[in-house]
């Protein structure tokens, strides 16, 4: 085992504050490109999606929003800490996404790339926020918590709470835009699954 991978490592704060920018910058561009597509995912992203699709609400706000209640369970499962990283992490997810609307547009991609690329990129920037103690909330929060207790891991959790999504997806949007989308998570949660071991790393 490397020293960077000991089972002692902990992280000093200009670490976490790059490590946690760039897993948000990761994730934000994978909904960026899933969002160019009309495609969903799960968790509280998948529902902020699916609601300012029907809606016209900004996507930044509602998951922001959504994930308000969320905070209060990370506080008292794992600390200030991990529900401040959450916070900081679901604020900068939230801003990058809609900054990246005037910046990066989007103009054609075949849904089937844009669920590929979302599930890849996404997946590494979660890997990422798992690392330094950080979350997008919702059910990310629930999946690390019931992983680190219970070693259940992270991926299949959030897999089976995207297959709920899906079928409440399937009520409002064209089921080949849901069939694709659900390609992406699959993609996501097998990246996390495959990846996200905790005797890796220990996060702090």
């Amino acid at each position: 085992m490397s020293a960077d991978l000991a089972p002692n490592k902990h992280y000093t704060l200009f670490e976490d504050i790059q490590g946690l920018i760039l897993a948000s910058t990761q994730a934000a561009l994978g909904i960026h490109l899933l969002r160019a597509a009309g495609l969903v995912t799960g968790g509280t992203a998948g529902l902020a999606l699916i609601l300012s699709y029907i809606t016209g609400w900004s996507f930044g706000a509602v998951f922001f929003l959504i994930n308000i209640p969320f905070y209060g369970f990370a506080y008292w499962a794992r600390g200030l800490t991990f529900c401040l990283k959450s916070l900081t992490t679901v604020t900068l997810v939230s801003l990058m996404a809609e900054a990246l609307k005037p910046l990066f547009t989007v103009g054609q991609i075949q849904p089937g790339v844009a669920a590929a690329l979302f599930g890849v990129s996404a997946g590494v920037g979660l890997l990422g926020l798992f690392r330094h103690s950080g979350s997008l909330g919702g059910v990310s929060i629930v999946a690390v918590i019931l992983q680190d207790r219970f070693g259940f891991k992270a991926g299949w959790t959030q897999l089976i709470h995207d297959l709920a999504l899906f079928a409440l997806a399937l009520a409002f949007l064209p089921w080949d835009r849901v069939a694709w989308s659900l390609l992406g998570a699959v993609i996501l949660n097998f990246v996390i699954a495959f990846n996200h071991r905790r005797d890796w790393y220990i996060v702090t």
